[in-house]
């Protein structure tokens, strides 16, 4: 497996592949990797000739107050990892690498990040957009790969690319789980044990909430109960939203998505489902 920090030498390697006709499929991270980012190894190595990805925690997406400094870092435990499940290139540049100068043009997410995670973390997702367009564009993926644990910018990348005509194609990967139900996540290593045996109950928390919504019950009051009465977290939000537009007329495909802040971890889970014929 290969290492490279910098745009020219990015380029020069997608060229490489490009010129002997390989297919190429990107899986971006921020490091600190679990088996959820494994998965989007493995199954874009089953779909493209080569597997790049890139590690890189990306400053314009974390507000003032949130975890930039001290999220989770460890550049030589994901190489093993990534290498030992098939990645063929890291790209990890540095933020003056990816940022030489400060931009004078700038992105804005728009309506869809005015739901869910978006409400609290004003500008979170134009970070998040402007670092996938320089990677798409430096790639020259056929394929991306994101995880639906992230559901909102998932739905958020897949408009962007849809919109303005990016010449690749989003692939959807479903949810990796701990055997207990949590969701995997860097930021679980912030849990303290307490925190740990509770935030099981946020996947069981949106599994009362989807019966809730089958049975045709407002789901909120019954997660609420549930979360306040299992876990010590502070709820951010629940909602239910279409999906993937993430409006409130929910007809057929939905999210029932929420965040929950503890001590010094801020969770998020979510289930996509159909309602029409249940």
């Amino acid at each position: 497996m290969r290492k490279i920090e910098t745009i020219e030498e990015l380029k020069e390697w997608v060229q490489e592949q490009k010129s002997a006709g390989l297919s190429i499929g990107l899986v971006p991270t921020m490091g600190f990797l679990h088996e959820g980012h494994l998965t989007l190894v493995e199954t874009a190595k089953q779909e493209n000739d080569a597997v790049l990805m890139s590690i890189f925690v990306n400053p314009a997406q974390f507000g003032p107050n949130e975890d930039f400094e001290r999220y989770p870092r460890n550049m030589e435990r994901d190489m093993q990892l990534a290498e030992t499940a098939g990645t063929d290139v890291i790209f990890a540049p540095s933020a003056d690498e990816m940022y030489p100068r400060e931009s004078a043009i700038t992105i804005s997410a728009g309506r869809l990040a005015d739901q869910l995670c978006g409400k609290s973390r004003p500008g979170h997702f134009d970070g998040v957009l402007k670092v996938v367009t320089k990677l798409f564009h430096l790639a020259q993926a056929d394929r991306a790969y994101f995880g639906q644990k992230d559901a909102q910018q998932l739905a958020i990348i897949e408009s962007w690319v849809a919109d303005f005509n990016f010449p690749l194609e989003i692939r959807r990967v479903a949810t990796v789980r701990e055997p207990d139900g949590l969701a995997k996540s860097s930021r679980n290593v912030y849990l303290s044990e307490q925190e740990r045996g509770e935030a099981p109950h946020l996947k069981k928390a949106l599994e009362i909430g989807k019966q809730a919504v089958l049975d045709g019950k407002n789901p909120v009051p019954l997660m609420e109960q549930h979360l306040t009465d299992n876990t010590s977290g502070k709820i951010d939000y629940i909602q239910l939203l279409s999906y993937p537009d993430l409006t409130e007329n929910v007809v057929s495909d939905a999210i029932l998505a929420l965040a929950v802040q503890f001590e010094k971890a801020r969770l998020i889970d979510n289930l996509i489902f159909t309602i029409k014929g249940n």
